[in-house]
């Protein structure tokens, strides 16, 4: 195939700003995506309809097959997926999470750990955003009730160790969808030397808003940090009023009725411990085989086949958790019709993944990252990138509700801009946009990652919005500043200690100001 290059011309801009407006406009990411490889697939094939349709099919499938064999890396990646479904769907029909809630309210003694213990697990359970808020709303929120912790508070304990987690951890679908793009975007640089999966743990401390996001998260639950709106519901709370009931009756739990009799609290622990314990040794072991020489830990990670482990992990992970849930003597129709639903369940993200991968393709092709650069030189400075990209994912993600459809279009973008001025910052550019979508995410009352959020601590989906919202503003801010410093001094250290430096001083303040205040209630057990 003939096909061309834009790199000199302004229309190659045209595909991904396209599917970015559209994205914003319709706020629907297949569509838009789908319209930018369509019209990015035209302008190739120099608007030649057969070609640029021979381009499209060729390009759709190499997703599949490539170069005369499977694509390994990609179907890994949809097996993972689907997996993690049917593992996830099995665990909360089990009624495993149920079990877990009624262990846990004869533990915790005091409001702080009723909201150290909803925190420390949305930490541990990191294997997917939507499982964590459903999963852990559903074991945390009798605990909190009891403890007259708000709603709200609940919600934004959930949404705030969810997507930041899955974010930062490659043993997740987060992770998966993340390290699957890296790996298109490290080929088609040439840049086959570096492992994605090396990449992305790499990448995971330059991911400020999530590292910041978390720690915010931490002192929220230990101390009594109610800022903003969140101070109204707080107190409502302790009156008995767990939501505002001036916004109408909170949401409904989605999360399927138990079906399995005598559920126990490891029926939980140990499906999500092997899953992660598989995963990490088939990380070491295939690491292992593919190195020459004796053992070595950093080799092992380098040359290890990521996907491949993965699905190592999900099989072990499913296998034991199909095994506890038997125990239970569930009936077969129940367990089918649970098996298709997490397969399911995962079907929206394998589509928005494979419409992804094909826009990081169609944008290579026309060297948009080229023609970028070329306007940033002389014009915009490149330490101003890694912030200016925090900012535009932010706002993308903001306005259509996805991440991972931010992630699909940004992330080749800021690969392609960072190797056309400053290759030194590739990894900080796409850890930003990581950020930025995040932060955006956040901030979304359309949002999946939110409406879950709100869903699984029976919350009110607009009381979750306007309470986050000031929490994550707070950290964007931090953020930002962290971004600027690492932009201009080319250090992810300089920028994670000016950004941490902010972050105290913030939060340092609103303490002091608080203990003031109500110097009872701020050194209370909150």
């Amino acid at each position: 195939m003939e096909l061309i290059s834009l790199s000199h011309s302004a229309l190659s801009l045209l595909p991904p700003v396209v599917a970015v407006l559209l994205a914003i406009i319709t706020r629907r990411v297949l569509l838009s995506l789908g319209l930018g490889v369509l019209l990015g697939s035209f302008l190739v094939a120099d608007s030649n309809l057969l070609l640029a349709f021979e381009y499209l099919f060729k390009t759709v499938l190499s997703l599949f097959w490539q170069e005369g064999e499977i694509n390994k890396w990609n179907v890994d990646i949809i097996v993972f997926l689907i997996l993690l479904g049917m593992m996830t769907s099995l665990m909360t029909i089990s009624g495993a999470t149920k079990a877990f809630a009624s262990w846990a309210t004869t533990r915790i003694k005091n409001p702080r750990g009723a909201k150290i213990l909803t925190v420390l697990l949305g930490i541990f359970i990191f294997i997917d955003d939507y499982f964590n808020s459903l999963a852990v709303g559903s074991i945390a929120r009798p605990v909190t009730d009891q403890y007259k912790i708000s709603r709200a508070k609940l919600a934004y304990l959930l949404d705030s160790t969810a997507a930041p987690m899955c974010v930062i951890m490659p043993i997740s679908s987060w992770g998966a969808y993340i390290i699957a793009i890296i790996g298109g975007i490290l080929v088609t640089h040439n840049l086959t030397d570096l492992s994605p999966l090396m990449v992305f743990i790499e990448m995971a401390p330059m991911n400020f808003y999530a590292v910041f996001a978390l720690l915010l998260v931490l002192l929220t639950a230990w101390f009594k940090l109610d800022i903003g709106v969140m101070k109204s519901h707080e107190e409502a709370a302790q009156n008995g009023q767990l939501f505002n009931p001036k916004s109408g009756v909170p949401a409904g739990q989605i999360i399927p009725p138990a079906q399995v009799n005598q559920a126990q609290v490891k029926d939980l622990l140990i499906p999500i411990l092997s899953l992660i314990i598989a995963t990490v040794f088939s990380i070491i072991y295939l690491g292992a085989q593919a190195t020459e020489g004796p053992f070595n830990l950093i080799l092992a990670f380098a040359n290890t086949d990521a996907t491949g482990a993965l699905v190592y992990g999900g099989l072990i992970g499913l296998l034991v958790t199909i095994a506890m849930v038997l125990r239970g003597r569930i009936q077969s129709k129940d367990f089918f019709v649970s098996l298709w639903h997490g397969a399911r369940s995962m079907f929206p993200a394998i589509v928005i993944l494979l419409f992804a991968w094909s826009m990081a393709s169609v944008i290579s092709q026309l060297e948009t990252g080229k023609y970028l650069s070329s306007l940033v030189d002389g014009s915009i400075h490149t330490a101003f990138l890694p912030a200016i990209l925090f900012v535009l994912a932010g706002f993308m993600a903001f306005a259509t509700g996805t991440s991972w459809g931010t992630f699909g279009i940004m992330l080749p973008i800021a690969a392609d801009l960072a190797m056309g001025t400053n290759a030194t910052l590739l990894l900080p550019m796409m850890a930003s946009v990581l950020a930025g979508a995040v932060f955006g995410d956040h901030c979304s009352p359309i949002s999946d990652t939110t409406i879950l959020s709100s869903t699984g601590a029976s919350c009110h989906h607009i009381d979750h919005v306007v309470t986050q919202l000031p929490y994550a503003l707070l950290v964007a801010g931090v953020t930002l500043i962290g971004y600027m410093v690492l932009g201009f001094s080319g250090s992810v250290l300089a920028g994670l200690c000016a950004a941490l430096l902010c972050f105290a001083i913030v939060v340092g303040l609103y303490v002091y100001k608080e203990k003031v205040s109500s110097p009872k209630e701020v050194m209370a057990a909150s």
